[in-house]
């Protein structure tokens, strides 16, 4: 399939009560693989204009969809040559998918059910699920449904999301699921590898209270000896915390370059007091096999800090590739999460708190998030703002996609010279944004607002960051243009 997407993107979940205003957040960055970039534009798709019957560009897969599709948010590719690839959105009930973040598994499991070369991937699944579903939960089932039926030419992981409950699917060979819910009071990191670490078996096949999976994922474990723990098989079925990382996912030594130190360095910012993450003795080092899927963060955790770790690049530690003091002997170690060629990210926040209208909002950022800042959007409106819907391959600076990208390239050749100015850019949007959002949803509950009222909010917001954007483009494009190499003043003949 499509190759320059394999082993990219990053994802953390967040449960209502591990979040600073109780609503539910699911963030993840949609990256190019190496040496490849794609331009991502943000649509609102009308029941009107959903497919009754999908066929998708990739692998010719083909499905007859409902005749009853909800609206729904999305942020396609801006050229549809490799299809949709919707990733991220919102339906009118109020439900995210995320989709997807490639992960891994290992060769017994992919011998013993191989990846389904005509099955679904990563360009589909937004448009065959979203549409469709009123709960996160709803959301789990209608996927592993399609996926026990058409299979899969990937290993991925996806996110779906309500007010109430966050849920993280991952695939496992061609045709196998497991879902987990993740804890209300904690969060989760997802690094291009399969993550669920322990599953409960006795829930999954009772109340699947928090545990969801394949009708016949035991009997694929056992009768494809598979299982590589000392539970015994026919003990299984009343496991209550089978480790299913071991089993299911990998340990290589590509993991240990490019997965786990992203998890790592999540958890390192979320919960320094829960274990010791450097150092002598430190608990887990960025290479450690072990790390938790999902912990208690020590403080509630904002749109600000899921910001933070979706631009990171290991910041404070001897890994930054940007590192200019101190022990800098092995920076550029390991993969980054704010990496040049992240197409967007967006973090859909659910507010429970909230009338249904304004229950749910996108906060978007595109290109390199290093160097980029969010834009918070309403979900349920009419179409998207022209700065960031009339996207195409052509570079302009009339549009959020092509602007960002510049400015990264900019700045990440002229990173101590440049980043001051990004960095005044996205302390400013970051206040700005929930500015905005605290006055519109004030005006909305106050009530005699236009029919309009939520695209209106949503292109004043898209105005106000077109003309603080242009404006760090600006800055930076000047700041470079000094240090040119063939600069030269009389006072240097």
């Amino acid at each position: 399939m499509e190759e320059s997407k394999i082993a990219s993107c990053t994802t953390i979940l967040v449960g209502k009560n591990a979040s600073y205003d109780g609503s539910t957040m699911m963030a993840r960055t949609e990256d190019s693989g190496a040496g490849s970039f794609c331009s991502k534009k943000h649509i609102v798709v009308k029941p009107s204009e959903q497919p009754r019957h999908y066929k998708s560009v990739l692998s010719k897969f083909e499905i007859d969809l409902p005749d009853n599709p909800l609206q729904y948010t999305a942020m396609p590719n801006a050229n549809p040559k490799e299809g949709i690839w919707g990733e991220a959105g919102i339906n009118t009930k109020n439900v995210a998918v995320s989709e997807t973040e490639t992960i891994t598994s290992n060769a017994l499991v992919l011998g013993a059910d191989p990846l389904v070369k005509t099955g679904i991937g990563e360009e589909d699944i937004l448009t065959i699920t979203l549409p469709y579903i009123d709960s996160a939960r709803k959301g789990v089932e209608r996927l592993g449904s399609i996926l026990e039926k058409y299979g899969t030419y990937e290993m991925n992981g996806i996110g779906f999301q309500d007010e109430n409950e966050v849920w993280w699917l991952e695939t496992i060979g061609g045709h196998h699921f497991i879902a987990k819910r993740v804890p209300d009071d904690s969060y989760v990191v997802g690094p291009n590898q399969q993550g669920i670490k322990t599953f409960d078996f006795v829930d999954a096949f009772g109340e699947k209270k928090n545990h969801i999976c394949s009708s016949d994922l035991i009997e694929f474990i056992v009768n494809n000896k598979l299982n590589v723990s000392f539970t015994k098989c026919e003990d299984l079925k009343n496991e209550r915390a089978f480790d299913v990382r071991a089993t299911l996912g990998s340990h290589t030594d590509f993991d240990r370059a490019y997965n786990t130190p992203r998890a790592w360095f999540m958890h390192k910012y979320l919960s320094p007091k829960k274990y010791k993450w450097t150092g002598e003795n430190a608990d887990f080092t960025p290479e450690s096999d072990d790390l938790p899927w999902s912990l208690v963060p020590d403080h509630k955790i904002t749109v600000a800090d899921v910001k933070y770790l979706m631009s990171s690049y290991y910041q404070g530690t001897k890994y930054n590739p940007y590192g200019k003091h101190g022990d800098i002997s092995e920076a550029g170690k390991y993969r980054p999460i704010g990496i040049n060629r992240t197409n967007f990210v967006t973090l859909t926040q659910i507010r429970g708190y909230m009338p249904d209208e304004i229950k749910s909002v996108e906060w978007i950022a595109v290109g390199s998030c290093a160097f980029n800042a969010f834009m918070p959007q309403y979900s349920r409106v009419n179409d998207s703002p022209k700065y960031i819907k009339e996207v195409t391959d052509e570079v302009t600076t009339e549009n959020f996609y092509w602007t960002n990208r510049i400015i990264a390239a900019l700045v990440d050749s002229h990173y101590n010279d440049a980043m001051a100015w990004v960095d005044r850019y996205q302390n400013k949007m970051a206040a700005k944004g929930h500015e905005f959002i605290n006055q519109f949803d004030k005006q909305y509950k106050e009530g005699n607002v236009s029919k309009t009222f939520l695209d209106d909010a949503n292109n004043e917001i898209a105005d106000f960051t077109k003309k603080e954007t242009s404006d760090l483009l600006s800055k930076v494009l000047f700041t470079a243009s000094l240090k040119m190499k063939n600069a030269f003043s009389r006072s240097d003949a």
